[in-house]
This record gives C-alpha cells, sequence and structure tokens, in this order.
C-alpha cells in the first residue's frame, strides 16, 4: 500500500508538555487520501482518557483505512482495550467485505462481552467509540461509520456538514432503559443521565450500569464521491462548544489534514472545552 501504516494509542503516562499529535496517507481506488490527528488532554485531574486510532490495512485484495476515537470513563483502561481489539475484531467476522454492518454489529456485541469478562481486570468503567471504515474497491472508496455513545462523525459534501453518527442521549432512550427496571435522571445544572450517572445511554462497558445500557452500535454506510471533502471524526470535547457546520467552517480551507485537527482543538481549547479533546481528520483527493 501507498503510505506508512500508523497506529497511536495515547498512555495513561500522558505528558503534560504538550498534546499529541500525527498523520498519515494513502491511496484508495485511485483517491489520495490524508489524515491527520490531534489530541489535547482537559482540565480533569484524572489521566488522559481519549485513545484513538488511524491506520492503513489490507484484506484480501481491499485496501482499507481504519480510524476510531474512543472516549473513556471512570479509567483508561476500556478505551485502551477497544483500541487494540475493536477493529480486529471487525475485520475477523467472516461476512466484513460483504456485509460490513452486520460484520460490525457482531463486533461490536462480542468486543463488549469481552470487556465484561474481564471487568476484574479492566475495572468498572467504560467508553465511548465511534469507527470510521474506508473500504476501497476497483470503482469507488465506501465508507462505514459506526458509533456508540456521544463520539461523533461528521463528512463535509460542498462545504456542508453531514453529521454520520448519533449522539445517544440518555432522554433519547428514556423507555428503553425505563422498561429495563432503570431511569434517567433530570436533576437542576446538571445533564440527563443513566440510573443517575452516565451522561450517554449506549456505551462500551460499565458493567454495573449494563443492564440499562446498550453496546448496539449505530451504523450507516456512505459512498466517497468527488463532492465529498473531508470527514471529521472527535470526541464530545470538541462537539460541547462547536456545531457540526461550525467545525466544517474552521477547516473547509486547510489543506493539511495534521494542521485541521491541531485547529480544531485549538478552537475549542479557546471556546472554554474542559474535557479531554481528540480530532482525526480525514481528507479526500481526486
Amino acid at each position: 500500500m501507498a503510505g506508512k501504516e500508523i497506529l497511536h494509542k495515547v498512555k495513561d503516562a500522558f505528558s503534560s508538555s504538550g498534546p499529541e499529535t500525527g498523520k498519515g496517507k494513502t491511496k484508495l481506488s485511485g483517491k489520495r487520501v490524508k489524515h491527520g490527528y490531534h489530541l489535547v488532554k482537559g482540565k480533569s485531574n484524572h489521566p488522559m482518557e481519549d485513545y484513538l486510532v488511524a491506520e492503513y490495512r489490507q484484506v484480501g485484495e481491499h485496501d482499507l483505512g481504519l480510524f476510531a476515537i474512543f472516549d473513556g470513563h471512570l479509567g483508561h483502561t476500556v478505551p485502551d482495550f477497544l483500541s487494540s481489539h475493536l477493529f480486529n475484531n471487525i475485520l475477523s467476522e467472516p461476512e466484513f467485505l460483504s456485509d460490513p454492518e452486520t460484520a460490525i454489529r457482531n463486533a461490536y456485541q462480542l468486543t463488549d462481552q469481552k470487556i465484561l469478562e474481564n471487568a476484574a481486570e479492566l475495572g468498572r468503567g467504560g467508553s465511548t467509540a465511534v469507527t470510521a471504515i474506508l473500504i476501497g474497491s476497483d470503482k469507488f472508496v465506501k465508507l462505514v461509520v459506526a458509533n456508540v455513545g456521544d463520539s461523533r462523525a461528521v463528512i463535509s459534501k460542498n462545504g456542508v456538514a453531514k453529521q454520520l453518527s448519533v449522539d445517544h442521549e440518555p432522554n433519547m432512550e428514556r423507555q428503553t432503559i425505563e422498561q429495563k427496571g432503570g431511569f434517567v435522571s433530570n436533576l437542576p445544572g446538571d445533564v440527563p443521565r443513566v440510573d443517575g450517572q452516565l451522561a450517554v445511554a449506549r456505551a462500551f462497558g460499565d458493567r454495573s450500569l449494563k443492564k440499562h445500557l446498550s453496546s448496539d452500535p449505530y451504523v450507516v454506510e456512505q459512498t466517497i464521491d468527488e463532492n465529498t471533502e473531508f470527514l471529521i471524526l472527535a470526541s464530545d470535547g470538541l462537539w460541547k462548544v462547536m456545531s457540526n457546520q461550525e467545525a466544517v467552517d474552521e477547516i473547509k480551507d486547510c489543506k493539511d489534514a495534521q494542521a485541521a485537527a491541531k485547529h480544531l482543538t485549538e478552537q475549542a481549547v479557546n471556546r472554554k472545552s474542559k474535557d479531554d479533546i481528540s480530532v482525526i481528520v480525514v481528507k479526500f483527493m481526486c
């Protein structure tokens, strides 16, 4: 493949001296693909809990781009586990190339089961996830996005932002949560929370809340056409302070993907985001 494989994971020994950053490139179905990423630790006292993956692989005759952001809570061990295992589990599904949506759903469930089985080692925490897989073929590049939680994927087509993921907020799934015996709190001055604790209705891990949570992902497929300019994946450290269209507008004239990712994290900090911030930008060129 053209371009060097890049795999990045932020460890708990995250340095406070500066952010983590990187980039890579390849060709998929004759289309040049460049990506860049940038991470900044938030203002909290705990170690960095955002992890990301950005790498290229080949499966059979198909070139793949694999991108993901995992935003952990109550520890870094679950997002670390996801960054090492989720894509391997997806690609190991026998129907991955013929039916990627089913493969992704199966792999999300399998990975969550492994996390719960290893809760003694991985702890009581959990993680959101947004994954984006580029699949190159002879004729076109297909994009498959999946997510649980509030880490988000946004694509720009002709300068217009389109959200490809779903923010799994507790109030959206209140009926399902209550049918499972849980509840959604809505305390003044706070966001809605499952059982008064978790601010998302879908996540990996969270063994103590699992009876009332889901790890079933939202999945959507898109074709990367000539009108598709770039893809943004980011944790909620960005989206809490910036709309989808604002993010697209901020980097629409930025030719370098790494510089674009860095710019978005800097803008989030300038807008007083206090959370960990992780951003991947994937640019598509003929």
